[in-house]
């Protein structure tokens, strides 16, 4: 087994003193590394993840975001992105250091209003995961409808693990089922997702609103450490003119495709991810 590969949990304070629950991998004296899991996904996104990093000389911690697995709920239903980033800027104040933060979709947006605005947080670097200022209505409109489809649950892990498949039919099929109870919960006879359903209204306001995309840009600008954007080749979320528009306009970026990924980019092709990022995270460590 590699070495590292069994997570450690540990439970850090998010804004206001909500519990985020969290995997670690690595020892304590290592570089710290953070992985935030897009919307409607849970830590063990990056179960593959996570101890690859590990075994390259990293600190890894991949928490549950709020609302997701087995981190708290906001208590009011409120999943403003301003909510995320507070919690992101409250981990990193309990990791210390300054950490790489990896975010992908809603985990990028976060960790990029943490690093970007005020009160801003000290990064080694940012790696945006298929996000930048502006997503395709198509591509946002389709997650949504898919995290609304099943409001009663599935019936078998089964029944599950085909949606999934049917939602991201690039995946390979043999990587689709593995885990897959870790992102759902058992409510009666019902295999239920692991999240708080509440979000989805936060969801559907945040596809593109006036100012939304400025403000991204602004915050990539303010950073202040090295960015890359990774871009799912086959993402109909980000398109390759969006990628590039934001690379353009925040000075210093880099991005790079990752071939038969989409959205998903780490679940659809992990091994193709950690390829594209890994050269990035040697320069910055």
């Amino acid at each position: 087994m590699t070495p590292g590969a069994r997570p450690r949990p540990h439970n850090f304070m998010g804004g206001g003193g909500l519990v985020l629950t969290a995997d670690v991998w690595g020892e304590e004296s290592r570089p710290p590394l953070v992985l935030l899991h897009g919307g409607g996904q849970t830590r063990h996104a990056w179960a593959r993840t996570g101890p690859r990093l590990a075994a390259l000389g990293w600190r890894v911690v991949a928490p549950d975001l709020r609302g997701h697995g087995d981190s708290g709920w906001s208590p009011d239903g409120d999943y403003d992105l301003g909510l995320f980033a507070q919690d992101v800027r409250a981990l990193v104040a309990a990791i210390g250091g300054r950490p790489v933060l990896v975010g992908a979709s809603l985990g990028g947006l976060s960790a990029l209003l943490a690093a970007g605005e005020t009160p801003g947080v000290a990064v080694r670097a940012l790696v945006l995961v298929d996000v930048a200022h502006r997503p395709d209505p198509r591509g946002f409109r389709r997650i949504v409808e898919f995290m609304r489809g099943a409001p009663e649950g599935f019936s078998s892990l089964e029944e599950a693990a085909a949606a999934v498949g049917a939602h991201v039919p690039q995946r390979p099929r043999s990587v689709a089922r593995p885990g897959l109870e870790n992102n759902l919960r058992r409510q009666g006879d019902r295999w239920i997702w692991h999240w708080d359903p509440r979000m989805l209204d936060s969801f559907e306001g945040r596809m593109d609103p006036p100012g939304m995309a400025e403000r991204l840009l602004s915050a990539g600008r303010n950073a202040g450490a090295p960015l890359l954007l990774v871009r799912g080749q086959v993402s109909d979320v980000v398109r390759e003119d969006i990628a590039e528009q934001f690379c353009d306009q925040v000075p210093g970026a880099r991005r790079v495709e990752v071939a038969g990924a989409g959205h998903m980019v780490a679940g659809d092709r992990n091994d193709h991810f950690l390829d594209a990022i890994i050269p990035f995270l040697e320069g910055v460590g």
